[in-house]
């Protein structure tokens, strides 16, 4: 691949970890590889399937940069090996049931090529049911890390997060492996210290419903338990704690003048989160250009209430 290949398509990492989890495997594994996506590094990371996985692995190993099968202390360890063994300048992970959207790792590509102050990007949240079937596609919310303190995080779709490398080492080229829910949770408060999250119009990836046995559905309290927990631990400025605190009597205003129909009152939480939390950053696809860009239009971002 000539340099010039090399700065269109910047080296993509993809790890997936896996286990026993052969009914949706392959078409995980064919979302990232029919990509067709000339720079990638895909990596595979099996914790010691005895239900057939194996098989379906190596019948894709020729296209996979690494792939191992051993026994770990669950999925972010898992990740964790396979990042240790990645070398791409851009990173994510895909959980062995969800899938990428086709043109993905180009659109991820062109926009971390293009827009060189983007270190990390979500795309629009998307779900599959258990037939990989799209069956739901959502509006992207602004989204910054005075939402995550204020316990307001709902939710950067991990399915869609790509970063820079330089991002990832800055928090110390780890996950926390000692969390069994909420490690990507715990990532994303990581990024917010160094780096804006940029919430792109792109589909990207999507998380799959699967209704049964489920870890991210099934243990959901205690997600939520591992988040409330990272929140509360997380060092924040005299500044943001102010910031917070303000918000919280504005949030009360707010739901005030809601129930008493006051029209106003949209207005009023926007004006105090466009001012103390900033503008969020979002990318969009220019028509007239044809290209991605930063846009200052946030039409499209519903707000929580």
């Amino acid at each position: 691949m000539s340099t010039l290949e090399l700065n269109i398509y910047p080296k993509i990492t993809i790890v997936t970890p896996n286990f026993n989890q052969v009914d949706f495997l392959e078409e995980t594994i064919v979302s990232v590889l029919s990509q067709g996506y000339p720079n990638l590094e895909y990596i595979i990371i099996d914790g010691g399937s005895t239900d057939g996985s194996l098989e379906l692995i190596k019948k894709y190993e020729k296209q996979l940069a690494y792939w191992v099968s051993e026994p770990d202390k669950g999925m972010y360890e898992a990740i964790q090996k396979g990042f240790d063994k990645s070398t791409g300048e851009i990173m994510a992970w895909i959980n062995s049931d969800d899938m990428y959207h086709r043109n993905a790792f180009f659109t991820v590509a062109e926009i971390f090529s293009t827009l060189q102050s983007v270190n990390w990007l979500v795309g629009v949240s998307s779900l599959y049911d258990t037939k990989g079937r799209t069956v739901r596609v959502e509006h992207s919310r602004a989204l910054c890390k005075f939402d995550f303190y204020a316990y307001d995080y709902f939710w950067i779709q991990q399915e869609t997060c790509f970063w820079r490398r330089d991002l990832w080492e800055k928090v110390g080229s780890t996950l926390t492996t000692t969390l069994r829910y909420a490690g990507d949770f715990d990532l994303w408060l990581r990024f917010f210290r160094f780096d804006e999250l940029y919430v792109s119009s792109a589909l990207v990836g999507g998380f799959r419903m699967r209704g049964e046995n489920q870890l991210s559905v099934d243990h959901i309290d205690d997600y939520y338990g591992e988040v409330n927990s990272l929140i509360v631990n997380e060092p924040l400025t005299d500044e943001t704690k102010l910031i917070l605190k303000k918000y919280e009597r504005i949030k009360k205003v707010h739901k005030f003048l809601k129930r008493y129909k006051i029209i106003q009152a949209d207005r009023i939480l926007k004006r105090f989160r466009r001012i103390n939390f900033g503008q969020t950053k979002k990318i969009t696809y220019h028509n007239e250009l044809k290209k991605f860009v930063i846009s200052n239009n946030f039409n499209n971002f519903p707000l929580d209430e």
